[in-house]
């Protein structure tokens, strides 16, 4: 047999049969990351022999044969599980029958609520996807080995939380299925909607997922939420050919060819949902979901949709799961339903939920409510603001040409052309734009990097919030005040001031002076720093290796009780290395006996330049200032950021939280 044949039969044969095998595998040996070894050791064999000895008759028992001797030899080895030897013996020999129930307690460990989204998502396309740690970054376009530290690190977590190989109990259900609905939906979302890349949709995605969603609906069968979450995506999926137009551009639901619409999917969809209402209970919240989109399957033409049924239903759905996305589609309903003021008044409601600070159907949905009332200038710069949000090429390119289409010529009196159509090809009023502002603010010359830098986020945050073409002469501090409660609203005292700082900058310069006058200044309140005790210092002093650099600048800080910016702006030239002092910043830090011993190894025959050096030299496009170089070496200037980062690192087993503690810390005790 062709070992190219071979290997893609031994592919298409793994994605069927690993789910099954591994779930197998984990019941014996209670470790998920050791049962994939072992079923990734009876995949190698096949790749061995397959192209020589063939194909067996039945793969999937070959395969699952092989993984389980690898078991017993383990166990065998480990010398574990000793009194159970002859019964593994035994069920080896017995018929290979699907384990149904296997597969579903491997679908509730993989999608356990103990592990992060984004594993969750890794680990079940891993496992029970059959798909590769490549297979997995190209789809969700993330580099090969985060996807594998992703996976790796979710394994480790399961092991160490001893989360068991079981089907939960009836009071653990409803939160373990949730959590597995959760992670088939995202997967398929992905793929139905990517939320990066160039193309609109992975169909790749949108299949496994369907795959595992119709694998969960025939092994719990009476889960309504189930089947419910089957005919969503059947539904969706359904329209997959008509989203996207002849060069991958979106396609409105309403602009949809449906006689591209795909019928099997749909009529699978109807039938879920027909299961679903057969096992009853109350609808929740992907039985409702559904139930919407049959609404739209249903309809023949756009203008037949039934849009009072579809608000109904995601008011119900917003009672069940009251969420900002949820009111938002809810906004889209009532604006077909009731008129596009109805849908304006819940989405100009939610505009400050920080849930929806960078979503970009939020300004998308309410740039198409504005553009139905009429106020295309407004409905412009809402896009272009959705635009700038997007993270998706094709979306990104829609949303500036629904902008681009909206520009308008306005009457003498400030209104829309009388007819109230769009006009194209005519500019908006001229003026400075917001992002222009910004642009030519932070390109002064009397501005230094860390200022760029943090004006840079404040002015971001503002460009992002109420779009790059907003006229700066309609900028008011009504508007800065809510974007500073929904980005900044639960933040530290320091971090509001810092921001409020930067728009009072920016303000005096563009000649709007009460552009921050909405905001207030807080209270900065210092928590007295707990120190390091002394015991737990002598452990820092006497740490074998501990290169001289840091073991000098721990030193001066605890003898000198300096700040730390302070000691790091110290100079070689300003050091009174007799009288154990030096000049910083106006005032004088002094050392005791430990510092001024290291000190003149440290500086070791150089004249001029930092004290505390980087490791090694800038890039040339890194270049510090002629003041944070060393003239001898070449080096920069210590960074704050560096030095603490080296001094958590370094006192991480010091801190019982494990978090290390921070260089404030080694101020001496009063």
């Amino acid at each position: 047999m062709p070992v190219t044949d071979a290997h893609r039969t031994i592919d298409a044969v793994w994605k069927f049969e690993s789910a099954r095998i591994i779930a197998g595998l984990t019941r014996m040996v209670h470790d998920v990351g050791l049962a994939e070894e072992l079923a990734q050791d009876a995949l190698v064999s096949a790749l061995e022999q397959w192209p020589e000895s063939g194909v067996p008759d039945n793969p999937g028992a070959w395969l699952t044969a092989v993984a389980k001797r690898r078991a017993i030899d383990h166990i065998r080895r480990s010398q574990r599980l000793e009194r159970r030897h002859e019964q593994l013996t035994h069920e080896l020999d017995q018929p290979q029958d699907p384990e149904r129930d296997d597969v579903l307690r491997l679908m509730f460990v993989s999608c356990h609520p103990v592990l992060p989204t984004d594993a969750r998502v890794a680990l079940t396309l891993r496992l029970l996807g059959g798909l590769t740690a490549e297979e997995i970054a190209r789809a969700f376009l993330v580099n090969e080995p985060r996807i594998a530290r992703r996976i790796a690190g979710a394994k480790r977590t399961l092991a160490e939380e001893q989360v068991p190989f079981e089907l939960p109990d009836e009071s653990e259900l409803p939160g373990l299925l949730s959590s597995v609905l959760e992670v088939i939906y995202l997967i398929f979302n992905e793929g139905y909607s990517a939320t990066s890349g160039d193309d609109l949709m992975r169909p790749g995605l949108c299949l496994e997922a369907l795959r595992l969603g119709r694998l969960l609906a025939e092994l719990a069968p009476y889960e309504a939420e189930v089947h419910g979450l089957v005919a969503l995506m059947e539904i969706q999926a359904s329209r997959s050919a008509a989203r996207t137009g002849p060069t991958g551009e979106p396609v409105q639901l309403h602009e949809q060819n449906r006689g591209r619409w795909d019928p099997l999917l749909i009529r699978r969809g109807f039938t879920a949902m027909l299961r679903a209402r057969e096992v009853g209970g109350t609808p929740g919240p992907y039985v409702l979901q559904a139930a919407i989109a049959v609404c739209h399957a249903q309809a023949r033409t756009p203008e037949d949709t039934d849009w009072t049924q579809i608000a109904a239903l995601y008011a119900a759905l917003a009672r069940l799961l009251p969420t900002p996305i949820v009111q938002l589609n809810r906004a889209v309903a009532l604006g077909m339903a009731h008129g596009p003021q109805a849908g304006l008044d819940l989405v100009d409601s939610l505009i400050d939920d920080p849930a929806l600070r960078d979503y970009h159907l939020l300004p998308s949905v309410r740039g198409d409510l504005l553009a139905r009332l009429g106020r295309y200038d407004e409905a412009r710069l809402e896009f272009e603001r959705a635009a700038s949000l997007a993270r998706n090429v094709a979306e990104r390119a829609f949303l500036r040409r629904r902008a681009d289409e909206l520009v308008v010529t306005p009457a003498s009196d400030g209104t829309p052309a009388s007819d109230g159509t769009p006009v194209s090809g005519v500019a908006l009023a001229s003026g400075v734009t917001l992002a222009e502002a910004a642009q030519d603010f932070l390109g002064r010359g009397d501005l230094d990097p860390e200022t760029i830098r943090s004006y840079g986020q404040t002015l971001r945050r503002l460009r992002l919030t109420l779009g790059d073409r907003m006229p700066l002469d309609s900028l008011t501090a009504d508007q800065v005040a809510r974007v500073f409660a929904t980005a900044w609203g639960e933040a530290a005292a320091t971090t509001w001031n810092r921001h409020r700082s930067a728009v009072r900058s920016f303000g005096a310069w563009a000649s709007l002076d009460d552009l921050a006058g909405g905001l207030d200044r807080r209270a900065e309140t210092r928590p007295r720093t707990e120190t390091i005790s002394a015991a737990q210092l002598d452990v820092l002093w006497s740490r074998p290796g501990l290169p001289l650099r840091e073991r000098t600048l721990w030193r001066l800080l605890h003898e000198s009780a300096a700040g730390v910016t302070a000691a790091l702006s110290l100079n070689v030239e300003d050091l009174d290395l007799e009288d154990r002092r030096a000049r910083a910043d106006g005032t004088w830090v002094s050392w005791r006996s430990e510092t001024a011993r290291l000190l003149p190894h440290l500086v070791a025959g150089r004249t001029r330049g930092p004290l505390f050096l980087a490791e090694r030299r800038p890039g040339p496009s890194r270049m510090p200032a002629a003041a944070d170089l060393c003239p001898q070496t070449g080096r920069g200037r210590l960074s704050y950021a560096r030095a603490e980062y080296l001094f958590k690192q370094a006192t991480k087993p010091l801190d019982p939280a494990g978090d290390g503690y921070t260089l404030r810390r080694l101020k001496p005790r009063d």
